[in-house]
């Protein structure tokens, strides 16, 4: 797995520390435990699976529902940060 620079350098998580493993851990089936460890993970994979159909598809409003997917994202990962930092 690759190493997180901001952890390695200045000793600090960053807003994606965990996705690597909570990754991981969805692809052997501990969804739960992948939950845990990385809560924006499912809404990450939504997001880029989203992107991705809309290569090939070109949805309507498209440019309004990946942004909204991004700031939900970007929601859960500072929430997620926080929580870390705290405890």
């Amino acid at each position: 797995m690759l190493p997180c620079l901001s952890k390695t350098f200045f000793g600090l998580e960053c807003l994606g520390c965990g996705f690597q493993r909570s990754f991981l851990l969805l692809i052997n089936g501990n969804f739960i435990d992948a939950f845990k460890m990385y809560p924006a993970v499912y809404t990450l994979i939504g997001l880029f699976l989203f992107i991705l159909l809309n290569f090939k598809l070109k949805f309507k409003h498209s440019k309004k529902i990946i942004s909204r997917l991004a700031y939900l994202n970007l929601s859960i990962m500072i929430i997620n940060y926080l929580i870390k930092i705290n405890f």
